[in-house]
């Protein structure tokens, strides 16, 4: 596997890469994890979401913040300073762990959880179907999402994990989820999330570990990345639902 961190500050790009790799990966190309962390917030909700359930649109106005729609389902997040991304290109392999929905998420899981806790120790646990939570005093809190969009030959498998992050951020733009695992008992986002405190290098050094990453991808062509960076440019993309 080959590894690439992403420059830049623009958020559709940052979501165009995701694609990118993707189908550089569905047309054979090699199975990559790359990582990015963008210099200023925005918002991104799941594929299936509606935006103004999950978002105060009006406080991401006043803020300037956007809010783009990725490719994959799962839940709102807030990116910025602070929440480093990764992403996974993997070849779907019909005899493997990577056959269906529910197996990759458990293998892909189960590897994230022993990167994460070589740095955290063992309370790191899987909850839900793609978290990541640390057990603490006040019970188990969630530092990671993740989610993945599948195509015929290749999946892609991404999520956030908070470093140091502006937790009241999340407070302040979004609403709470129209979807919650049971393990999140009707907390608050202030109550259920939790930073890490971990240095990006690390997080970056042990993922890298894990899946045996080594050199450096020569990355799809800035056309195809640009190209995919359109649609997440468009409202009528963003905002559909």
């Amino acid at each position: 596997m080959l590894t690439s961190q992403l420059p830049g500050s623009d958020p559709a790009l940052f979501l165009g890469w995701d694609d990118a790799f993707l189908d550089s990966a569905d047309q054979g190309g090699p199975e990559t994890i790359w990582f990015w962390e963008s210099p200023a917030p925005f918002v991104v909700v799941g594929y299936g979401q509606q935006v103004e359930r999950e978002v105060d649109t009006e406080a991401c106005r006043r803020r300037g913040m956007p809010v783009l729609r990725r490719c994959s389902g799962g839940g709102t997040v807030v990116q910025g300073p602070g929440c480093l991304s990764y992403g996974l290109a993997l070849r779907i392999d019909p005899a493997g762990p990577t056959a269906t929905i529910s197996g990759t998420n458990h293998w892909v899981m189960e590897r994230q959880r022993r990167a994460m806790a070589t740095l955290l120790g063992d309370g790191v646990h899987v909850r839900g179907h793609t978290d990541l939570a640390l057990a603490t005093a006040s019970g188990e809190r969630k530092f990671s999402g993740n989610a993945q969009r599948r195509k015929r030959d290749a999946l892609l498998f991404h999520g956030t994990i908070l470093l140091r992050f502006d937790l009241p951020l999340i407070a302040d733009v979004l609403r709470p989820p129209s979807l919650e695992p049971d393990y999140r008992g009707k907390r608050s986002h202030l109550d259920f999330v939790v930073e890490t405190g971990l240095a990006k290098s690390a997080v970056i050094a042990a993922l890298c570990s894990e899946w045996r990453a080594a050199g450096q991808h020569p990355s799809p062509p800035d056309a195809a990345a640009e190209a995919a960076a359109g649609r997440y440019r468009q409202p009528e993309w963003n905002l559909r639902r």
